[in-house]
């Protein structure tokens, strides 16, 4: 969805993450703000304090529809779970930059393991582009809540790891390309 940088006035109070502390805050009815960004089920906002994410579910306080509606189980096509949770997971999105985490390169491992009787769990490791960046906690959140939509998904655990240290040579080609980079 692209978006004109005209200013659009909150419909109600709303709760949000600021960007990049990761505190949560509440964004008062009225406040003026500008959608900077429309990726895996959030909207980056910009208001005269800075950036904020508000979730899909409080679309209607930016006057939108949600486009996501309730999140069902989604069953996975031709019995591949793993190219599933992946696909899940370049669902995911750095509320600062328009590259899913997959081709950021902050996916380090992703290990599928079945359980007797009760599903698969997944165990994702995970980095951020800064070690300090306060928004790791609601991104490592957001790549679980992803993969918990999957049918056969008993858990799912993502851990954020800082070894080794993220770098730009980890984007993969095509996030590159969307980044300007090449």
């Amino acid at each position: 969805m692209n978006f004109s940088s005209e200013r659009i006035e909150l419909k109600r109070e709303v709760d949000a993450i600021q960007i990049p502390s990761g505190d949560t805050v509440k964004l008062p009815a009225g406040l003026q703000v500008m959608i900077t960004q429309n990726l895996g089920g959030t909207y980056t906002v910009a208001t005269d304090f800075g950036l904020a994410r508000i979730t899909s579910k409080d679309a209607d306080a930016l006057g939108l529809d949600d486009e996501s509606a309730a999140k069902e189980k989604v069953a996975v096509e031709d019995g591949d779970l793993e190219g599933a949770v992946w696909s899940m997971l370049k669902q995911v999105y750095d509320p600062e930059i328009p590259v899913n985490i997959v081709d950021l390169g902050l996916v380090y491992d992703c290990h599928l393991e079945e359980q007797e009787n009760a599903g698969t769990v997944v165990s994702v490791k995970m980095t951020l582009t800064a070690p300090g960046c306060g928004m790791g906690p609601t991104i490592a959140a957001d790549a679980q809540s992803r993969i918990m939509t999957l049918d056969d998904i008993e858990e799912a655990k993502v851990e954020l790891v800082w070894d080794p240290p993220w770098n730009q040579d980890m984007i993969s080609e095509e996030g590159k390309m969307k980044l300007g980079l090449i």
